[in-house]
């Protein structure tokens, strides 16, 4: 299995509350209605797609339901731009200086773009599959991956996150993708990406010390 505190890296986790939308909690809010809400509140438009200028209260929420209910992540194997949309706001609420939401079309393999700057400055590309339980992302999805990697000379890491699982044979150390794991891909399954999430939730709500 591939270990998902790679993507840490060393790079802390910001609170970014005071650029949240209000929090204020919606009654009755089941998961259609949820997963209908704006999670991001995007700025700018950019050659490589929309930033992300902040999250809003939805992707709060969403940390709430995963929390209550790790299978609520299948939730979005019927709203795959959802996904992408909410693995976009996690990385703002990790940190990141610039998160990049690319578009639904010609995204060249990248659904967000990740960067962190200064010293240990990284690029990530991340490419979200929102499968149901028995669909598992194929070999082909992973080499395009590298594929996307290669093509964009400023990228330092590929990760392809899943709420589902990999073919057999994919993470194993002597398949072809075992040399470019984890320092140029990564490839998180449901579990993974759930440890991940909670992560990011736990220390944003995690009270600061002087």
């Amino acid at each position: 299995m591939i270990g998902l505190g790679n993507l840490g890296l060393g790079l802390g986790f910001q609170n970014h509350a005071a650029l949240h939308a209000t929090p204020k909690r919606r009654e009755n809010g089941g998961p259609e209605l949820l997963l209908q809400s704006e999670i991001i509140i995007k700025g700018e438009k950019g050659a490589e797609g929309h930033l992300v200028r902040c999250v809003a209260f939805p992707l709060l929420e969403i940390f709430e339901h995963l929390k209550r209910d790790p299978k609520f992540l299948f939730q979005f194997a019927q709203h795959p731009r959802k996904f992408e949309e909410f693995l976009a706001g996690c990385y703002e609420k990790a940190g990141f200086d610039e998160v990049i939401l690319t578009p639904q079309s010609g995204d060249r393999g990248r659904d967000v773009i990740a960067t962190k700057r200064g010293f240990g400055s990284i690029r990530i590309l991340e490419q979200a599959k929102a499968f149901s339980p028995g669909r598992l992302v194929s070999h082909n999805d992973v080499r395009a991956m590298l594929g996307a990697l290669h093509m964009d000379d400023g990228a330092s890491k590929g990760i392809v996150t899943t709420t589902s699982n990999f073919e057999p044979g994919i993470l194993k150390d002597s398949s072809e993708f075992a040399k470019y794991m984890p320092h140029r891909l990564e490839l998180k399954n449901g579990e993974q990406t759930l440890k991940w999430i909670n992560e990011i939730a736990s220390r944003d709500a995690a009270p600061k010390t002087e």
